[in-house]
């Protein structure tokens, strides 16, 4: 049978790219009503995950899903952080700006961080997974796809920057798809005892 699941967000991109991770189970996913804007006051990823999950699933009565990522940079202790959306008003301008402050750096180490986190319909948080993918900062942007911070993203296991990856590839390794990856046997078990 399949169940709604209310993603917290109005990004069809992102619905989509969460309803591929979620292909093989009895979900199916739904944007937010538009008119729902939560804000993002927590300071750790988990926390605005949990918020968003929270927040949607009470204002709508069904299962909610959410994420929060962001890129947190070791010279710079941890910043952008959970503000990576709002580093600048463009991609461009958020990528200018970290370069600019990280100058010539020899510690070039970063990471993606992503936490989901799924409401029950009363905002009860019921399942929260976490993802990590290290990697290194370049000094300028590297290939065509993508989006936010990953053309200056490089990944050394596969020598390539999130930017040039397939999007198969991107699955296999980024904060995301290890998110995900964690989240599913959860989410299998709670559809199980559910």
């Amino acid at each position: 049978m399949t169940k709604l699941l209310v993603v917290a967000t109005s990004n069809p991109g992102k619905l989509r790219e969460m309803q591929a991770y979620l292909a093989k189970t009895d979900w199916e996913l739904t944007l937010k009503p538009t008119e729902l804007e939560v804000e993002e006051t927590g300071d750790t990823f988990a926390a605005n995950a949990c918020l968003k999950a929270t927040e949607v699933a009470k204002a709508t009565g069904n299962w909610a899903i959410a994420d929060d990522s962001g890129l947190e940079v070791d010279a710079l202790n941890g910043v952008p952080g959970v503000y990576s959306a709002r580093y600048g008003n463009t991609d461009a301008e958020r990528i200018g700006r970290l370069l600019n402050e990280l100058g010539s750096e020899v510690n070039r180490g970063a990471q993606f961080v992503c936490v989901v986190a799924i409401a029950s319909p009363d905002g009860t948080i019921v399942l929260q997974a976490e993802g990590v993918c290290r990697g290194e900062i370049l000094h300028a942007p590297r290939g065509n796809g993508g989006f936010g911070y990953d053309p200056i993203f490089y990944v050394p296991e596969k020598q390539l920057t999130f930017a040039q990856m397939t999007p198969e590839v991107k699955k296999s390794v980024s904060h995301r798809g290890k998110a995900f990856a964690a989240l599913l046997p959860q989410l299998e078990q709670l559809t199980r005892t559910d």
